[in-house]
């Protein structure tokens, strides 16, 4: 079970750094994403800001469920062990 989220988690992370490289860029911090491209349109900047907040709760969902899978297989340990009779007296 624990693998199979993981391919998941996997394929919804690589797909999520592909939106976000498409996306133009509104800053122009670098000067490089100001100009028209094949996604200048405003409804397909539209349907990938949508795509993204999907995809990011997607995000958000896998991983939840991965640290509670990872949870449930651990198991608790001590540093103290267990005693099988009674205690020793200190010498």
């Amino acid at each position: 079970m624990q693998t199979v989220v993981i391919v998941i988690h996997l394929m919804i992370v690589l797909a999520l750094i592909g939106l976000v490289l498409l996306q133009r860029s509104e800053g122009g911090a670098l000067g490089i994403g100001g100009g028209g491209g094949f996604m200048s349109n405003r409804g397909s900047g539209n349907a990938l800001t949508r795509a993204t907040a999907i995809l990011a709760a997607a995000f958000f969902v896998t991983s939840l469920l991965l640290s509670v899978l990872a949870g449930m297989s651990h198991r608790p340990t001590t540093v103290i062990p267990a005693a099988d009779g009674p205690a020793a007296p200190a010498p």
